[in-house]
């Protein structure tokens, strides 16, 4: 996405107060232009092919149409924007189902309004954002012995999945930062992390691993 430009938001809430209480919040944050709001997920689904906006902010327990459902329906027609789950729910069953369905994050609802926008600003950039505690069960999932190939595909990030493409191809470091105009020294962090997510000492193990694990 263009940097040079707000990060357009749709606001998919059920609750009138808590759209407005999250409206409210934004407000005095520059990089973040609500552009739209909808009360269940077949509203957001409307309005995410009339507004493509960059990052949509959906609940996850809705009428009509769930934001689960919703979810994969926003990717399906809107590839470019990213999604970010907001819920109360920080249970394993939530998360690994969010996931599946092309979420981009996944922030609680008592989440402050900083970490909401790091949230937001996060995932506009094509980066993966979790809720601290969200964090913790996708790191327990990690190191679980059980289901490894579930393990990397739940936190892969999209950037890091362009990077392992890339990779694949037998692109340089420096190619790579410059086809995604990034610093070669953040494409390096990438393929560092990208090794220790897959548990690869080189670039053939990684490739390998990911081979394995359907992520290439």
């Amino acid at each position: 996405m263009n940097h040079s430009r707000k990060v357009k938001l749709l606001l998919v809430d059920d609750h009138a107060l808590v759209r407005e209480g999250i409206r409210s919040s934004l407000v005095r944050y520059p990089s973040i232009s609500v552009v739209g709001e909808a009360v269940n997920g077949r509203e957001a689904v409307r309005k995410s092919k009339e507004l493509c906006p960059d990052v949509v902010l959906i609940d996850l327990n809705m009428p009509e149409m769930s934001g689960l459902e919703a979810t994969p329906l926003i990717r399906k027609n809107c590839p470019e924007t990213k999604i970010i789950a907001l819920t109360v729910h920080d249970t394993k069953e939530y998360v690994f189902q969010l996931l599946r369905t092309g979420a981009h994050g996944y922030v609680l609802k008592d989440t402050s309004p900083e970490e909401l926008v790091r949230a937001i600003e996060s995932v506009a950039r094509g980066e993966a954002f979790f809720s601290p505690g969200i964090s913790r069960i996708l790191l327990e999932k990690m190191h679980s012995p059980d289901s490894p190939n579930a393990r990397s595909n739940d936190v892969l990030s999209e950037r890091e999945r362009e990077v392992l493409q890339f990779i694949d191809q037998g692109r340089t470091t420096k190619e790579v930062a410059a086809q995604l105009k990034l610093s070669v020294r953040t494409v390096e962090t990438y393929r560092v992390r990208l090794k220790r997510k897959l548990k690869a000492r080189n670039v053939a193990e990684l490739l390998k691993h990911a081979r394995e694990q359907r992520l290439l």
